[in-house]
């Protein structure tokens, strides 16, 4: 599949896939002309990809990682995995974050809604 198609697929520009391919996250066969042919799987990868950058990881840790999502035993070795705990744990406590942000959104809207109910529990 070409560079158009596999960006219409997962919504990602053309631009972020050839950053990808730069960063060594996406690889592309070439064709004689040198136009990009992608496998069928570019399009689940780049998906991982874009919800592994939307985790907040960095390209050099999403780049350690793919390996390991390519390998038949899908292990990772001690030092990733001590990384990738730790970026759970940056992601669980960002997680508490945004339900705490909702939660106040949603009091601020049921107040608006109903400014007459008992907001006293936003104090």
């Amino acid at each position: 599949m070409r560079i158009g198609e596999v960006a219409d697929k997962t919504g990602v520009s053309v631009r972020a896939l050839r950053y990808y391919e730069e960063q060594d996250l996406l690889h592309a066969d070439r064709g004689p002309g040198g136009q990009r042919h992608y496998a069928d799987a570019a399009v689940s990868r780049v998906r991982l990809i874009q919800q592994l950058y939307a985790a907040g990881l960095p390209s050099r840790v999403v780049r350690d990682v793919l390996p390991c999502v390519d390998s038949v035993e899908k292990t990772a070795p001690p030092a990733l995995l001590d990384q990738l705990e730790a970026e759970r744990v940056r992601i669980d406590q960002k997680i508490t974050d945004l339900l705490a942000a909702r939660d106040r959104l949603n009091d601020v809207i049921a107040i608006s809604r109903d400014p007459d109910s008992d907001c006293s529990h936003m104090r």
